[in-house]
């Protein structure tokens, strides 16, 4: 079967200052780990493998801080004050979770639609169901995936990694798209749009779209549909406390899935034996040694 071509990326008309203000924010969100501090927010006296159960709890939180780090960040995205009175205000029961608005009902200069990703979820990537239709979206709306870690690894408190940054309109776009042209399946492809759609709807407006069959629940998974890829991909090569988070993320789901320590002593050498494959990098070896220290602490302790 021929597919048909992918949905075009459109960014918003050049020249405009809705546009100026657009290219603003966008830089203003890839500085958010610079100007981002959430000292209220610290995690202690917390089992490691009990730190997944809380990243649910621990993303709302950050997201309310990040929408407050926004509005403290005036002098990135509107340096001149030529929009004094626009604020940022989160409204997470509604598309999208954060309007940039002036106040009393004024006008809406752009929505983010805003969703975190906990680094070491043991899902190795945002699980997050992004549904809604692409003519809620207007040209200067954002989605925005805010990647966040804890500074002691297993405590601490949140930090930010570069954020994910694409056109809301454009990602609703190419879900469909990689739903009806790209997935290997033999099931219906058709989705069901609602009708008479426009943007910054009412929370009980229906602006959603549904996949006619999806037994496995997975229509609007954003990280299926491989636009996410080469994003997910780079942040698990970075570093937490010197090592790869993807090392941490197989350190963490061997003590989450082994029964007993000879398992996890044997999972632990895999890891290792993984880790140092090949010419050894820095980073490799750091893994490494990681992996050895831990594997020589649970044989002593059997000893």
């Amino acid at each position: 079967m021929d597919r048909a071509a992918p949905p075009a990326r459109v960014d918003p008309p050049a020249g405009e200052p809705k546009t100026e203000l657009w290219l603003r924010v966008k830089e203003a969100i890839l500085s958010l780990p610079v100007y981002f501090s959430a000292p209220e927010i610290r995690i202690a006296g917390v089992r490691a493998t009990e730190i997944f159960t809380l990243a649910a709890a621990l993303e709302a939180a950050v997201e309310e801080q990040v929408v407050a780090t926004l509005n403290r960040m005036r002098q990135v995205w509107d340096p001149t004050d030529r929009f004094p009175l626009l604020t940022f205000v989160r409204q997470p029961q509604t598309f999208p979770d954060v309007l940039l608005r002036y106040p009393a009902g004024g006008e809406i200069m752009l929505g983010i639609e805003l969703k975190g990703w906990y680094l070491l979820a043991k899902e190795g990537e945002p699980t997050f169901r992004y549904k809604e239709t692409p003519a809620v979206c207007t040209p200067w709306d954002l989605l925005i995936v805010v990647l966040w870690y804890l500074s002691d690894v297993i405590s601490g408190s949140p930090r930010l990694l570069t954020p994910f940054i694409e056109s809301a309109r454009y990602a609703a776009e190419y879900r469909n798209y990689w739903w009806r042209e790209v997935r290997d399946t033999e099931d219906s492809r058709e989705i069901r749009s609602p009708v008479d759609v426009t943007p910054y709807p009412q929370k009980s407006d229906r602006i959603l779209d549904h996949a006619e069959t999806d037994p496995g629940g997975n229509f609007g998974i954003i990280a299926r549909t491989e636009i996410i890829d080469p994003y997910v991909k780079q942040m698990l090569g970075e570093q937490i406390a010197g090592i790869p988070a993807r090392y941490w993320m197989g350190f963490f789901s061997i003590f989450k899935e082994s029964p007993d320590s000879a398992e996890i002593v044997s999972a632990l050498d895999r890891m290792g034996r993984r880790a140092g494959r090949g010419k050894e990098s820095k980073l490799q070896a750091l893994a490494k040694d990681l992996v050895a220290r831990v594997v020589s602490a649970l044989r002593n302790h059997e000893g």
